[in-house]
């Protein structure tokens, strides 16, 4: 669902990202009233969870492949606007440092993965969940729900993104200048990866994870309750330890991602563009290289691509340096937070909804 630079027109792109920047700042302010500061190494877990998943490369029998993306369950924990500053940390660390998913298009990949995602998300859990306890089984039936139809309507809109690019944006002599594939093609490639695999697949990941903390941090899940105020004493006390543990070992699995073979719907290099369709459209052949500056692009290191065990030894670096890259960013964003507590004396406060 990563779309890269030269699949949306300049116009798309600056409409989506007018609209993802604005958003985002509305969710940082958000996020900052409704969030405690030693909330944020939870945040930043979130986040590393996100970018890890999306690493998980998972084929669909069309011979593309897709994965999860953790936006859901990062809403559950502390809802949709932290949600959005997570998975947006890990887009933005995504593009600038692997080339995964383009510049120009990163507002597009923020509003579909980042906003959209979180939103449905937390909407659907919330309406399934409605006021039950904490560790009821009809919020672990709420969060695979919500998860599967909240990847499943990012995907769908990203589709219509997809789909909409030759209808608008092609020359005099009707060849397309961007994405090459209509509406009729779009819209049900982007969503048969989904519905049937990567949806299952963030349903069940978002149900799994949530079952865990149920059964060994319930605090965490007291993080975001809708009463309102409570008195610092009261807080939940996060425990990272086995969480972290979690992520290092998604780290240490990733390697498994480069086992997919073929490329996710809409992500193709110009040569595979080529190959398809005999020629790759003006707009694309423009934009498509307008970022070439990614430390380890794709997720390799440029003298590690002979072998399988070269290949996997360059994924870990890059799932390593994405988590030094997000643990960098929480670190700011949690010096920002207590500066902001102590200016606004909001220090005992905490999930004010």
């Amino acid at each position: 669902m990563h779309i890269p630079d030269g699949y949306l027109s300049p116009q798309t792109n600056a409409v989506l990202g007018v609209v993802s920047a604005l958003t985002a700042a509305g969710a940082a302010y958000k996020t900052s009233k409704t969030v405690q500061s030693k909330y944020i190494p939870l945040l930043s877990i979130g986040a590393a969870f996100s970018f890890t998943i999306m690493m998980f490369n998972i084929p669909i029998p069309d011979g593309t492949t897709a994965h999860a993306v953790g936006g859901t369950l990062l809403a559950i924990l502390l809802g949709p606007w932290a949600a959005m500053i997570g998975v947006s940390i890990a887009l933005v660390i995504q593009a600038l440092f692997f080339g995964d998913g383009g510049i120009l298009a990163l507002g597009a990949n923020i509003f579909n993965m980042g906003i959209i995602l979180p939103l449905v998300g937390y909407a659907v859990y919330r309406l399934i969940a409605g006021q039950s306890a904490v560790e009821s089984k009809r919020r672990l039936i709420a969060a695979a729900v919500a998860g599967y139809l909240a990847i499943n309507v990012a995907a769908l809109v990203a589709g219509v993104e997809f789909g909409l690019q030759p209808l608008l944006f092609h020359s005099a002599n009707g060849m397309p200048l961007y994405s090459p594939y209509g509406l009729n093609v779009a819209l049900p490639a982007m969503l048969f990866g989904h519905v049937i695999i990567a949806g299952p697949v963030e349903g069940l990941v978002t149900f799994l994870a949530l079952s865990y903390l149920q059964r060994n941090n319930p605090a965490l899940l007291q993080i975001m309750r809708p009463s309102t105020v409570h008195s610092a004493d009261h807080n939940p006390s996060p425990r990272y330890g086995k969480l972290i543990t979690g992520i290092l070992a998604l780290v240490v699995l990733s390697p498994l991602g480069l086992l997919a073979s073929g490329t996710a719907w809409g992500e193709w290099s110009s040569e595979e563009i080529q190959g398809q369709l005999g020629f790759v459209p003006a707009g694309m052949q423009k934009l498509n290289t307008f970022w070439d500056h990614a430390l380890l692009k794709g997720y390799g290191a440029p003298a590690l691509t002979q072998t399988f065990w070269q290949q996997s030894l360059g994924y870990l670096l890059s799932a390593f340096v994405g988590l030094l890259a997000i643990g960098g960013t929480a670190y700011v964003l949690q010096r920002l937070f207590r500066k902001g507590e102590v200016r606004n004396g909001a220090s005992t406060l905490v999930a004010k909804k």
